[in-house]
């Protein structure tokens, strides 16, 4: 299935369940194992985990590969693995912790940039 219909049955799906904060990054340029990611929030365990089912039933519906799910048991932080998408649903407070939109965008360069400069600075 085209990468941009995948994302955009995702992203509907995701929506049609009331997802808060969508969030799409592209990852090419970081790793070869996907092309994006698609961060959502759910305000509770439920919501979550009706999110999750919603995006793994729509693009089964379309005809897409769903290749996993994980976290569904407990709800707190459930990742669905579309192949060249990867969709995480979390609860606010475990997408504030883990902040994988932070995670996701920091190219390489700009990651060892930040480190040798926090290594150079005097300790306090």
């Amino acid at each position: 299935m085209d990468i941009r219909k995948l994302q955009k049955i995702a992203v509907n799906a995701l929506e049609d369940i009331k997802g808060k904060d969508i969030e799409i990054i592209d990852t090419r340029k970081l790793t070869s194992l996907f092309d994006k990611i698609i961060i959502a929030s759910g305000d509770s365990n439920r919501q979550t985990k009706a999110l999750a089912r919603n995006v793994h039933d729509k693009v089964k519906e379309a005809g897409g590969d769903v290749l996993g799910m994980e976290g569904e048991d407990v709800g707190e932080w459930v990742l669905v693995d579309l192949g060249d998408i990867v969709v995480h649903i979390m609860q606010p407070n475990i997408r504030l912790h883990y902040d994988l939109t932070s995670l996701w965008k920091t190219t390489p360069k700009r990651a060892a940039a930040a480190a040798e400069k926090k290594a150079a600075e005097p300790y306090e």
